[in-house]
């Protein structure tokens, strides 16, 4: 059975950007993974080992948000390798990075990075 599982506004205050004031000051983040995989044994046996663990992927996010990068493209790219590596059964993942109130020189709510595998 396949299944879709989402983790969802997942925030952050990192050191991204390619400017030297974002990575002094840096700036507050939002994530959002989407993965599809066989959710068939996890429905059936209601043990957690036969599931998708997500608090393992938002622990992969988690350690990927704390290295600093100059682009939110190689952010997305490093979490999604990582959770590959880690889940390797994963039919698809999608990452949406979100940097919010980017320092462009007006007001801007968030730009945004979004990369599936």
């Amino acid at each position: 059975m396949a299944g879709i599982i989402e983790l969802e506004g997942l925030e952050f205050y990192a050191y991204h950007g390619h400017y030297l004031t974002e990575k002094q000051v840096g700036a507050r983040f939002i994530v959002s993974a989407t993965i599809q995989t066989d959710c068939t044994k996890a429905g059936q046996t209601d043990q957690l080992d036969d599931a998708l663990n997500y608090q393992k992927i938002y622990d992969i996010i988690r350690e990927e948000m704390a290295t600093p990068s100059a682009l939110l493209e190689h952010v997305c790219t490093r979490i999604l390798d990582h959770i590959y590596h880690s889940f390797p059964t994963i039919e698809k993942a999608t990452i949406k990075l979100s940097k919010m109130n980017p320092p462009m020189g007006g007001q801007i709510e968030k730009v945004s990075v979004q990369l599936s595998r």
